[in-house]
């Protein structure tokens, strides 16, 4: 082989060897080796060695984990933590106080919503039972609904006949409670003359005149209210018999708004707060109805009026926790007071004192469960935020809404595996 011959297969299997680079650094640019002479787009200038100290520049400022830029760094971490905070809870507080507005705007709508809710939980126990008799829904539905509204009209009913028929005893009785209680002003510890007893009186009826336009106009505003609670009531019958009978249905459509992957969770915290609301709603009903008979009994044998229409408001006031009952059982006492004299009142007051321990020491931890445990403060906040909403009404509703809300909130945070496939869980939540 000559000379030249030799140079030139040199030269060819050099092309190869570049050719061959060429590829490999086109297949997988990051492991290609570099010809040497050549920078790296990515380091355009020689890299200093580690040792290496440039004169007059200031090293590196350390940067924490949970930053990323040197600003953030030169910012304590505590300080960047309690910002962090802060404007979340700015955004939730907006949020809120945005939802409040909105149901405040609508509420002729969200209070008679709740109210279904409430009965529908009551009631939904009567319609599983029909249903397994092999009733039709719509019929299981309306004969519980039909039978629920004839009970409470039936009872109101027989609460206002009793008041009705023992209301000129109690005024009777009531002038001869007020002649006795002036009687002791004047010879008790007051010692009062006739003329300031008449000038206390002349005082009052003076404060009832100048106030009686603002009780017209209030009247009047409750009359100018008449349509909406007629709306309202309408609203209550048409929503819990279609949350009776289509409850499920309309669930499910809810769920399947939600993202796939939060269908799961979302479905199991909506029915295990259903089943909270209903476990409350049976031991309220239970807790009343006990409150009612232990004060009614003690009533009947003081042979104390309206019996039967006071261990009723008892039974209704038991529905507001804690607070209910005691202001229910006050107005026992002071009509025992009025018709029986201080010892007979003393008595019942001790009475309703003690079915309150009983209630709030036995009944209420026995029968309501772990399920729906909830702190007394956490009650009492919950009353209070729901009278200053929404009167009577949001105190009814403020112990179960926040009963519902624990549970839910529990079933979201706890880190649970469904037991069912999150396929399977999706193909039921589409299903019709």
């Amino acid at each position: 082989m000559s000379r030249f011959e030799r140079i030139r297969g040199r030269l060819r299997r050099a092309y190869e060897s570049g050719r061959e680079s060429a590829r490999t650094r086109r297949t997988d640019p990051v492991d290609a080796p570099e010809p040497a002479g050549v920078a790296s787009p990515a380091s355009p200038g020689p890299v200093a060695p580690a040792s290496a100290t440039v004169v007059g520049a200031e090293p590196p400022a350390a940067m924490h984990t949970s930053t990323s830029s040197r600003d953030d760094a030169d910012v304590p971490h505590a300080l960047r933590i309690a910002a962090a905070w802060s404007w979340r809870l700015i955004v939730i507080g907006v949020v809120a106080w945005a939802l409040l507005g909105i149901i405040g705007k609508i509420r002729i709508v969200i209070i008679p919503l709740a109210i279904a809710l409430l009965l529908s939980a009551l009631l939904a126990p009567a319609v599983g039972w029909l249903l397994r008799a092999r009733f039709p829904r719509s019929l299981a539905t309306a004969v519980v609904l039909v039978g629920g509204l004839a009970g409470v009209v039936g009872t109101l009913t027989l609460v206002v006949n009793e008041f009705i028929k023992g209301v000129p005893e109690l005024s009777e009785k009531s002038s001869q409670g007020v002649r006795q209680i002036q009687d002791w002003l004047k010879t008790g510890p007051l010692h009062l003359s006739d003329g300031q007893l008449d000038r206390y009186i002349d005082e009052g009826q003076q404060w009832v005149n100048d106030n009686t336009e603002k009780f017209t106009s209030g009247a009047l505003s409750t009359a100018a209210t008449l349509a909406e609670v007629l709306t309202g009531t309408l609203l209550v019958l048409f929503a819990t018999f279609f949350f009776l009978r289509d409850g499920n249905k309309i669930w499910r459509f809810v769920v399947r708004l939600l993202p796939v992957a939060a269908r799961w969770k979302v479905d199991d915290a909506g029915r295990a707060s259903w089943a909270t609301l209903v476990a409350y709603v049976r031991a309220t009903v239970l807790v009343a109805f006990i409150d009612a008979v232990g004060i009614g009994v003690f009533l009947v044998i003081f042979d104390i009026p309206f019996a039967f229409p006071l261990a009723a408001l008892v039974f209704l006031g038991a529905f507001i926790p804690i607070v209910g009952a005691a202001l229910s059982g006050g107005v026992a006492v002071l009509v025992a007071l009025v018709d029986s004299g201080p010892v007979t009142a003393l008595i019942i007051l001790g009475v309703v004192i003690a079915v309150q321990q009983v209630e709030g020491h036995v009944l209420q931890p026995l029968i309501m469960g772990r399920a729906v445990a909830i702190h007394p403060l956490a009650v009492i906040i919950g009353i209070a935020a729901g009278v200053v909403l929404a009167g009577i009404t949001g105190a009814l509703v403020s112990v179960p809404l926040i009963a519902v809300l624990n549970t839910a909130v529990r079933r979201l945070a706890a880190r649970t595996v469904p037991d069912t496939p999150p396929d399977a869980v999706v193909v039921a939540s589409q299903a019709p």
